[in-house]
């Protein structure tokens, strides 16, 4: 997956605030990238809470569509279930990582 130029930029502004002190333009811009991060996170975790509905009601024809959305966002279609519908994510929270993963 190719790196979003914001998150190239996230990452620049960072390593600067670690040497010295954002400036206001700066700290504006460090700001904006977080919110895209943010929302592009938050994006992919409804895509993935539907892509499991979709495979709970085994529906397979949603489930391919938000697949591909899923993976147009740089996520991985495969975490919540496999292609058959036959995994469920509470398999994965009964171990223990028990986080989400991303």
């Amino acid at each position: 997956m190719k790196l979003m130029p914001i998150y190239e930029r996230m990452a620049e502004l960072r390593i600067i605030q670690k040497r010295r002190k954002l400036t206001d333009s700066e700290r504006l811009e460090m700001e904006h990238c977080l919110d895209v991060n943010a929302d592009h996170c938050m994006r992919l975790a409804q895509l993935y809470n539907l892509s499991l509905m979709a495979s709970m009601t085994e529906d397979k024809e949603w489930q391919h569509q938000l697949c591909q959305e899923i993976e147009r966002f740089g996520g991985t279609p495969s975490s919540n279930g496999s292609s058959d519908g036959s995994s469920n994510s509470n398999e994965s929270s009964n171990g223990s990582s028990g986080g989400s993963g991303s």
